[in-house]
């Protein structure tokens, strides 16, 4: 596998798990808001991924270029819960508050998982970073 193929599927993968850790940020900004309504209650974004192969026509020594992407951002379908608060200028006409569906237990373990895969994706091209100067200094050996 060509060198540069192998940045650009690891730069590929940290532009994702990026805007996973962003979309984890913003739900955990957005862990204590309130509404008016169901409808206007925040829920949590859920980013998904997919796979990028690009196949080379007529090169296939070279092999496939690969990465992911963000397939899009999602609301999480999980319920939203109300509670009474009457005296809180949001409540509806019954005196409930919506909350949002963002659960701060479930976002530290996305936000532990992004940054792993992340740091996983950083030390693969420090790795092929070195490799490439190991390689020219017994070139010039």
């Amino acid at each position: 596998m060509p060198l540069d193929n192998l940045f650009g599927i690891a730069g590929s993968a940290l532009n994702a798990q990026s805007a996973r850790m962003n979309a984890t940020a913003s739900n955990l900004a957005n862990a204590a808001t309130v509404a008016g309504s169901e409808k206007d209650a925040f829920r949590a974004k859920r980013v998904s991924f997919k796979t990028i192969i690009d196949q080379q026509a007529g090169k296939a020594e070279q092999g496939n270029q690969g990465g992911v992407q963000v397939g899009g951002i999602s609301d999480d379908p999980k319920s939203i819960s109300r509670i009474s608060a009457p005296g809180n200028p949001l409540a509806d006409k019954d005196g409930y508050v919506y909350l949002s569906n963002v659960n701060e237990m479930t976002e530290m373990v996305e936000m532990m998982a992004a940054s792993r895969s992340y740091q996983n994706n950083v030390e693969v091209v420090n790795t092929a970073r070195q490799l490439m100067l190991r390689t020219l200094d017994i070139i010039k050996s």
